[in-house]
């Protein structure tokens, strides 16, 4: 693995799952954290497992809150450049999903998954390429099989997965 070691990484969805098991890595490897989910206990709980694997608590933001909401992105960004000077590692990784087919997704639905797993990603990444520029920095964008692969039941899913896949590869394209 990488040296992490006082680079400054934002991770979404920190509170549970993929999200907080890769905040406790990143601790583990010596980066500075700026944490981000909708549960403020479970954030809460990420933030000991962090300092438990090492990252000392005044390196660690945590900013809980839905990453649809503007105004929660914008200051998940401009906190973390305020407390840690730069960002080096950007993971997009707060995602939703709902059994649905075509003949039972309810168009909320379709539009919350949508939001929560490209839209918000989309604009996010807006943000952070600046001080990613300046820092060389990284993005990763977590997806699933479920962007190359379609599951029964998942539609809006599997389709915001395929969409962000082809989101990174733009991306990494320079586009």
């Amino acid at each position: 693995m990488p040296d992490l070691k006082g680079k400054v990484a934002i991770i979404t969805g920190a509170s549970s799952g993929i999200g907080k098991g890769t905040a406790v890595e990143f601790a583990q490897l010596g980066a500075h954290l700026a944490l981000t989910g909708r549960n403020q206990e479970n954030l809460q709980a990420t933030e000991k497992a962090c300092v438990e694997a090492g990252t000392p608590d005044d390196k660690i933001l945590l900013v809980s809150g839905d990453i649809c909401d503007e105004q929660l992105r914008k200051d998940l960004v401009d906190q973390t450049v305020q407390k840690f000077g730069r960002i080096d590692v950007l993971v997009n990784n707060a995602a939703i999903g709902k059994i649905s087919t075509i003949e039972t997704t309810d168009m909320a639905d379709y539009d919350r998954t949508m939001d929560v797993n490209l839209r918000s990603v989309v604009i996010l990444t807006q943000l952070c390429v600046p001080h990613l520029a300046k820092t060389q920095g990284t993005i990763v964008n977590v997806f699933s099989v479920n962007g190359t692969r379609a599951f029964p039941g998942l539609l809006a899913y599997n389709m915001s997965k395929s969409a962000l896949d082809q989101f990174t590869r733009c991306v990494a394209l320079g586009q």
